[in-house]
């Protein structure tokens, strides 16, 4: 198998805005020809929208863009930013009077990092549209991980900044790949080395605690407040994928959180993947599924390891 960049999924253009002083940012994933979706939640605390029409039962059949986004629902405005640009352009389902952009989106809690009062809204949606691209795959602080943080078990002064990370595989015509914004409660462990790459940091902040063993320790207190989380992805494929096809993958693809993320879809998460087929080829969606857990495996790694120090949160550079 070869290693791509995300962007060279045919038909896949990526684009972000962000705002470093605020701390937050949004991602789009434009399929302009239109896309099989499906997605799969796993987190307890979701802020999601157009999820329903994924459902194999509803009747659309295809999706336009996927937004990832911080500002926590706040930032589900910049969705309205993404419809006004491939509207303009037209594209979206022919409703007669116009044409109507199918627009899915997620978004993740960074209120508590940089200024709350700023989120991502429809013109940094329209923005990240305009810097979208079918040509480079950024990473770390960038759109929807701008204000990403990991490891808050102990609130934020002894979490870690996470971020944006996105692995593409292809294997022979068959290409798989991930895009993720990683803002987890838990502890991120890069299963190649065995060891926590981000997490909650010991009381000198020179060292990693372990989250799943604070929270096992307390397991009989309920008071705890855990502040911000959710970690959003998105899988795209060249395969041929019915709208059930796209949801069996998006929720395989949720094995590369299991594997990285300690631990993973709690209910103070709202733990979401997309998953998008533009279907030129035939694939067995088994193998499809098997990768896309891979892939998001070492795109969840990737965003904080590409990540930088922002607001007084250290990165994985920093204990390096």
């Amino acid at each position: 198998m070869e290693i791509i960049n995300f962007t060279d999924i045919k038909g896949i253009k990526v684009g972000h805005e962000q705002n470093l002083e605020a701390a937050t940012g949004c991602t789009v994933i434009l399929c302009e020809e239109g896309a099989a979706a499906g997605v799969d939640v796993r987190g307890g605390a979701p802020g999601t929208r157009e999820t329903d029409l994924l459902n194999p039962v509803n009747m659309v059949d295809k999706i336009h863009g996927v937004l990832l986004t911080g500002g926590s629902a706040f930032g589900l405005d910049a969705a309205s930013g993404i419809m006004q640009y491939l509207e303009e352009k037209g594209i979206g389902f022919d409703v007669g009077v116009t044409k109507v952009p199918i627009v899915c989106g997620a978004a993740l809690f960074d209120l508590v990092i940089g200024n709350h009062k700023i989120r991502p809204d429809k013109e940094m949606g329209y923005k990240a549209c305009i810097n979208a691209n079918n040509t480079e795959s950024l990473e770390g602080n960038v759109g929807a991980g701008t204000g990403a943080t990991v490891g808050k078990i102990l609130g934020p002064e002894f979490s870690m900044k996470g971020g944006l990370g996105s692995f593409a595989l292809k294997a022979g015509d068959l290409t798989v790949g991930a895009i993720v914004a990683v803002n987890a409660l838990g502890d991120i462990i890069d299963p190649e080395e065995g060891k926590i790459a981000a997490g909650v940091l010991n009381k000198d902040k020179t060292a990693f605690r372990n989250t799943e063993d604070i929270m096992v320790a307390k397991y009989d207190d309920k008071t705890n407040v855990f502040n911000g989380n959710t970690t959003i992805g998105v899988i795209a494929t060249n395969a041929k994928l019915t709208k059930a096809g796209a949801n069996k993958v998006a929720s395989m693809a949720h094995n590369g959180f299991g594997r990285t993320i300690y631990p993973a879809h709690s209910m103070y998460d709202g733990d979401t993947i997309f998953a998008l087929a533009t279907g030129e080829i035939e694939a067995d969606i088994n193998v499809v599924g098997l990768l896309a857990a891979r892939v998001m495996e070492r795109a969840v790694v990737r965003a904080v390891k590409n990540a930088e120090s922002l607001c007084g949160h250290k990165c994985y550079k920093d204990l390096k």
